[in-house]
């Protein structure tokens, strides 16, 4: 479940690794440009390319658009900038859980374009969190796991680090 750019490599890694991807859920197209012509998100055009079922139900209040994710029978779900929060019926039906990826160490820049808010407000530091979802804040949920990031503002280079635990 994600729909920016930022959720490419997550997919083409889910991929890679093997496992059998039974669907991908993203938003929905929209109008874009001056003729308003619909355009897929790049998560939708990517499971397009690779041959992928994709959905993109406008929400999860519809008993149908929870019903038709429950029937996948999913073991997991893996959610990355998705834009949609998931009720606790989605989080309950998949055995072994919803994972949410999030661009940002968290609490800080809960929103939308945490990477662009970190650059902008010159945080040295910033990186992405695995987190179990839960039905207490499906955003946030529990067990965080976080791979940090501190920018060198000098020679413009990221360095990469890896934090375990909360």
């Amino acid at each position: 479940m994600g729909s920016p750019e930022f959720s490419v490599p997550i997919l083409n890694s889910i991929i890679a690794s093997g496992h059998d991807v039974i669907a991908v859920y993203c938003q929905p197209p929209r109008p874009t440009g001056r003729g308003k012509k619909e355009k897929l998100t790049p998560v939708h055009s990517r499971a397009l390319e690779i041959g992928l079922e994709v959905r993109h139900p406008i929400d999860f209040k519809s008993k149908a658009a929870v019903s038709d994710f429950v029937a996948l029978n999913a073991d997991i779900a893996i959610v990355v900038a998705y834009g949609l929060i998931l009720p606790q019926e989605i989080l309950s039906s998949v055995d072994k859980g919803c994972l949410n990826i999030h661009a940002s160490l968290l609490p800080r820049w809960r929103g939308a374009a945490p990477i662009h808010r970190a650059i902008i407000s010159g945080d040295d530091r910033t990186g992405i969190c695995v987190m179990q979802m839960d039905e207490r804040d499906p955003r946030l949920g529990r067990n965080a796991r976080a791979s940090t990031s501190s920018y060198e503002k000098s020679t413009s280079q990221w360095r990469i680090g890896l934090r375990s635990g909360p």
